[in-house]
C-alpha cells in the first residue's frame, strides 16, 4: 500500500497484508487464551491461611487481566524497527502493539503492551525523528473484526543507501485517516480509552517519571481526562514495587463522572485503582445540610487550616505539678522538670495529636517502668501499659493533652463566635465572624445537618489528629473547582507522592474557582509541580472553539486558544436572549 493509504473493506478480501495481519490477530487471541490457562492452574497454597489468601487473590487478579471479551482487539498498531547494526539477521523487526503484553509458549512476544519502552517510538516517531522506525501501522476494525490497516513510513533510503526522515515535526503533521475516523467515531456510554490514537505531547504527559508532580490545563476535548487515567496506567505497568504498597488514587468531582470514566482503566489492565469523589474522599459524617455559596466559599477558605491548628493544639498545658502514678502495686514519682521535657518532646516530634497524647502516656509510663527496674523489679509490657491507662495518669494527661473530637471541635467553632475569633487571632472580618457563626450547626454532635464544606473541616481535624492513608500517586480531575480546604485534603493524601493535577481555569463552577494553578497547587502541597498546557482539541469541533476562544480575555486571559481537529460541518451562530 501506498504511504497513508487505508485499505477499505471493499477492497480488503484478496489483500495478502491484511489476510497475514489478521492471522496474527488470531494467533494472539489463542496466545492470551493460553496465559490464561496457564495462569489459572498456578497453585495458590500458601504456607499458611494469610499467604494462601494473598495468592489466591493475586491470582484472581491475574486471571481478570487476562481475560479475553471478544470484543475488544488484542493489538491496535504495529511498528516495524532496523534492527542494530550488530544483529546479523538485519533488515526488520515487527512488533504490534496493544493494551497487554501477550507472549507465546516460548515466551517470545506477540504482542507488546503500550506503555513499554519499546512501544513509544509507535506515539513519539516522526519523519524528521524516526527513532529507528521504518514503517508504523494502524489498524481499523469493526467491532472485533479487524478490516483495514493504514501505513506511514517514516524513513526512505536516498543517497547511496543513508536512511533520512523525510522532514517536518510531529505538530506539523497531519493525523492519520484511522485516527481521524476514531475521533469521529460516535461518543456513547462510557468514556472510551485513547490507547490507539495518544498524541506525542499527551504520550510525554503519560509517561512522565512518577517522582514528578503534573498539573494539565487542557482546554474542552483536548483529552485531559483520558491522559490523567492512561498515566495512572502506565505509572502501575512502569513501578510495580513501588505502587503495589502505596497505590493510586484517582478522584472526580462526583459519581456520574466516576461512572463514565469506570471502564477505562480496566480496559487497560488495571482492577486494582481506587476511584473517588471528592465529597467521599472527606466523609467522616452524613452530610445532610446546604451551605449558601457565600459561606461555602468562606468555609472553604485556607485561613480555616490555622485556626483548626491552634484550636487543636491550643489546649496543651504545661504541666504545672510532679506527679505520683502506680505501677505493679506501688507508685512512682515524676518531678514537674522531667514531665515538662515529655511534653516538649512530644510536641517538637510532629506526630498527630492523638498519637502525640498516646506516646506521652506511655512515655510516662516507661519512667515509672525504669523507676521500678533501678531497684531490681521487672514490670512486663502489659503492667506498663495498664499504667498508660491509669485513672491517675489519664487525669494528668487530661489537663496537659487533652483528647480532641474532630466534629466537637468544628460544630464548637461555629457555635461560639467568641471560641472562634480567639482562635482566628484577627483572621477574620466581624462580617465575616458573623456569617460562619449565625448558621452554626445546631443539636448534639450526633443530630448536626453537616454541610459538605463543614465534612472537610471536620477532615481537616482528623488529619491533624491522627495519620491519614496516604497513596504512591494521586490522579485528581476538575482541580480548578476545588476549595483551598478541598486541596488540603487532597494534599494529605498525596504529600508522600505525587499527584497528577487535571483541569481547566477557564470552565470553573463553583464559588472557588481558581483563577491560577500556582495558588492551588500550593495549596496541594505541590508548589514545585510542572504545568503542561494541552491547546489541541480533539472532541470539540472547530467552529465551536472559536467561539470558546473570544470568551477567554475576559475568564481567562493568561490562557492560549484552542485548536481543533475536527473541522465541523457547519456554522455557528449567537443570539442574545432577554
Amino acid at each position: 500500500m501506498a504511504d497513508d493509504d487505508v485499505l477499505s473493506p471493499a477492497n480488503a478480501s484478496d489483500d495478502p497484508v491484511l489476510s497475514a495481519e489478521r492471522a496474527h490477530l488470531d494467533r494472539a487471541r489463542e496466545c492470551l487464551g493460553l496465559m490464561r490457562v496457564t495462569a489459572g492452574n498456578l497453585s495458590d497454597a500458601g504456607g499458611d491461611a494469610f499467604a494462601s489468601e494473598m495468592l489466591g487473590r493475586s491470582k484472581a487478579v491475574r486471571l481478570k487481566s487476562l481475560a479475553d471479551d471478544g470484543r475488544t482487539p488484542p493489538f491496535f498498531g504495529r511498528i516495524d524497527r532496523l534492527r542494530d547494526a550488530d544483529d546479523d539477521a538485519g533488515g526488520l523487526e515487527e512488533f504490534h502493539i496493544g493494551r497487554r503484553h501477550i507472549r507465546d509458549d516460548a515466551g517470545d512476544p506477540v504482542v507488546i503492551d503500550w506503555r513499554a519502552p519499546m512501544s513509544r517510538p509507535f506515539y513519539q516517531a516522526t519523519p524528521a525523528q524516526p527513532q529507528g522506525v521504518a514503517l508504523r501501522r494502524r489498524f481499523g476494525f469493526a467491532g472485533a473484526l479487524l478490516t483495514s490497516y493504514e501505513d506511514e513510513a517514516l524513513i526512505t533510503a536516498r543517497g547511496g543507501g543513508d536512511l533520512e526522515g523525510d522532514g517536518g515535526g510531529a505538530g506539523d503533521l497531519p493525523l492519520a485517516t484511522l485516527v481521524v475516523e476514531e475521533i469521529e467515531r460516535p461518543r456513547a456510554g462510557p468514556m472510551r480509552d485513547i490507547v490507539a490514537t495518544i498524541a506525542p505531547d499527551q504520550d510525554d504527559i503519560v509517561r512522565a517519571p512518577l517522582e514528578t508532580s503534573l498539573c494539565i490545563q487542557g482546554s474542552p476535548g483536548t483529552g485531559k481526562t483520558a491522559v490523567g487515567l492512561h498515566r495512572a496506567a502506565y505509572l502501575l505497568y512502569t513501578y510495580p514495587d513501588q505502587l503495589h504498597r502505596s497505590g493510586v488514587l484517582v478522584i472526580g468531582p462526583n459519581a456520574a463522572f466516576l461512572r463514565y470514566i469506570g471502564a477505562v482503566l480496566p480496559a487497560l489492565g488495571e482492577l486494582d485503582v481506587s476511584q473517588i469523589t471528592v465529597d467521599e474522599l472527606t466523609a467522616r459524617v452524613p452530610v445532610r445540610g446546604k451551605d449558601s455559596d457565600a459561606l461555602a466559599e468562606l468555609k472553604g477558605d485556607r485561613r480555616w487550616s490555622g485556626v483548626l491548628q491552634r484550636a487543636v493544639y491550643g489546649g496543651i498545658n504545661k504541666p504545672q505539678d510532679s506527679i505520683q502514678i502506680p505501677l505493679s502495686g506501688r507508685r512512682y514519682r515524676l518531678p514537674v522538670e522531667r514531665l515538662r521535657r515529655y511534653v516538649d518532646d512530644v510536641r517538637r516530634s510532629g506526630v498527630p495529636y492523638a498519637v502525640g497524647r498516646e506516646r506521652l502516656a506511655m512515655t510516662v509510663a516507661e519512667d515509672a517502668r525504669r523507676q521500678k527496674e533501678q531497684v531490681g523489679g521487672s514490670p512486663t509490657d502489659a503492667e506498663t501499659r495498664r499504667c498508660a491507662h491509669s485513672t491517675e495518669l489519664q487525669t494528668w494527661l487530661a489537663g496537659v493533652w487533652p483528647a480532641v473530637d474532630a466534629k466537637s471541635t468544628v460544630r464548637s467553632l461555629l457555635s461560639d463566635p467568641d471560641s472562634l475569633a480567639a482562635v482566628s487571632r484577627g483572621g477574620w472580618t466581624d462580617a465575616e465572624l458573623a456569617l460562619l457563626t449565625v448558621t452554626a450547626p445546631s443539636g448534639n454532635v450526633r443530630s448536626v445537618r453537616w454541610s459538605a464544606a463543614d465534612a472537610v473541616l471536620i477532615d481537616e481535624v482528623e488529619g491533624l489528629l491522627r495519620r491519614t492513608e496516604l497513596f504512591g500517586h494521586v490522579i485528581l480531575d476538575e482541580a480548578q473547582d476545588l476549595s483551598p480546604m478541598q486541596l488540603r485534603a487532597v494534599a494529605r493524601r498525596a504529600h508522600a507522592g505525587s499527584v497528577t493535577v487535571l483541569g481547566d481555569i477557564a470552565q470553573g463552577t463553583s464559588p472557588w474557582s481558581t483563577t491560577d494553578w500556582a495558588t492551588s497547587l500550593a495549596s496541594l502541597g505541590k508548589p514545585e509541580a510542572v504545568v503542561r498546557v494541552l491547546t489541541r482539541g480533539y472532541r470539540v469541533p472547530g467552529e465551536i472553539l472559536d467561539v470558546a476562544n473570544r470568551l477567554l480575555p475576559d475568564l481567562a486571559p493568561q490562557l492560549p486558544p484552542a485548536t481543533s481537529v475536527r473541522p465541523g460541518r457547519g456554522s455557528v451562530s449567537l443570539h442574545s436572549v432577554a
